[in-house]
């Protein structure tokens, strides 16, 4: 019987894939999980022969997770809503992925593939190829559709992102600001950098940018523009460890 593991912050997409599983899957144990910190203490304890990962999650990002890693001895595939520097990434270092909403005949395919002879070190192999891909594009200008125009951005001019309900805004050293008609969670795809950490369920802060962090309840930090972001509480501990702080 395989024994699967989801990692996705979202309860929605973990049900739904949970659900296809075991429904269109012989002989299968699905556990599931939605906190990536919680999903390394199962994935390093073993045992696990499929781990579906999604990319995107609050807490870390998937190829965060996946460097903390002790035990690479399972079949990885990732889940994620499109995007092209992350695809291309995963693409080239011959890991399986997985559009959301995941297809059923897509799904199938992907365990048809699914073998006991590639769990190992075929895997830590992959994973590296993974991670150097991602460092090696990691000078790609971010691209953001606003204003009937788009947008080339260097990551390094980015200060930080807001979110305003439906609405987020790109907050440039420059002083510019650009108003994208998406949430932030859209747009948070287009900063899969390691430079950007999501602190706040309405900021997405550059943490090349930090100038001051201020204490309190939750805490603040001050940018290099002035601008002021607010930390989670349960976001600052990662976010300490990202800035070296005590």
């Amino acid at each position: 019987m395989l024994q699967i593991l989801l990692v996705d912050d979202e309860n929605d997409a973990l049900e739904a894939l949970e659900w296809k599983l075991n429904n269109y899957i012989d002989n299968v144990e699905v556990t599931t999980c939605n906190s990536p910190i919680k999903a390394i203490e199962i994935i390093n304890q073993g045992d696990l022969d499929v781990v579906f990962l999604d990319i995107q999650m609050p807490e870390m990002d998937g190829f965060t997770m996946i460097e903390k890693l002790e035990n690479r001895d399972f079949n990885l595939i990732f889940t994620t809503a499109h995007d092209e520097f992350a695809l291309k990434a995963i693409k080239v270092s011959a890991i399986d992925y997985l559009l959301k909403p995941v297809d059923k005949d897509e799904l199938l395919e992907a365990m048809d593939k699914i073998k006991k002879p590639e769990k190992g070190d075929l895997l830590g192999n992959k994973l590296e190829l993974l991670l150097s891909n991602l460092n090696d594009n990691n000078n790609d200008k971010i691209n953001i559709s606003a204003d009937g125009k788009v947008y080339l951005l260097d990551k390094d001019d980015v200060v930080m992102l807001k979110s305003d309900k439906s609405y987020t805004t790109i907050f440039l050293k420059s002083n510019q600001e650009i108003l994208v008609s998406k949430t932030l969670k859209e747009v948070e795809k287009k900063f899969m950098f390691p430079q950007f950490f999501r602190v706040h369920n309405s900021y997405l802060i550059n943490l090349n940018h930090v100038k001051e962090y201020l204490k309190g309840l939750g805490g603040e930090l001050i940018m290099t523009n002035g601008l002021t972001a607010s930390i989670s509480r349960n976001r600052k501990a990662e976010l300490f460890k990202k800035l070296y702080l005590d």
